[in-house]
């Protein structure tokens, strides 16, 4: 791949958090590895060049050029909403932060940088909380 980094996307409605589910953007059968965090999708059939393997929030960014991508680029493949007023289930105002800064703006509009972490408050605010990359990625 000419183009491979990772961002992290953290989803908290009414403060208590959503998860992200793993295989989004891989299409199935899907092979699954048992991982610390739980399942990991190893193999699919095929991979969008933004898809998650575990639900972790980590999104992995993989592709043959180098490009811009969004936050709605991810919900796009995830075939979930995200607006000024929802993300994915969860309905009311959305705050976001990149990497502990409040952002203004549509959230979809967010670019996916290498280790930036996304954090969207749905409702209510929850402080940015922490996230550490797992070693090698």
């Amino acid at each position: 791949m000419a183009f491979h980094i990772h961002a992290h996307v953290a989803i908290y409605a009414g403060g208590q958090p959503l998860s992200v589910p793993y295989g989004i953007g891989i299409g199935m059968p899907w092979q699954i590895q048992q991982s610390t965090e739980g399942p990991f999708v190893v193999v699919g059939s095929c991979f969008h060049w933004l898809h998650t393997h575990s639900a972790d929030g980590i999104i992995h960014i993989e592709s043959p050029v180098q490009r811009t991508f969004t936050l709605g680029d991810f919900f796009a493949i995830w075939g979930q909403p995200l607006s000024s007023s929802q993300a994915a289930s969860a309905t009311g105002p959305v705050i976001a932060y990149v990497n502990g800064v409040r952002a203004s703006g549509d959230p979809s509009q967010i670019t996916l940088q290498a280790h930036e972490l996304v954090q969207l408050d749905v409702g209510d605010e929850t402080p940015p909380q922490p996230f550490t990359f797992p070693p090698g990625l």
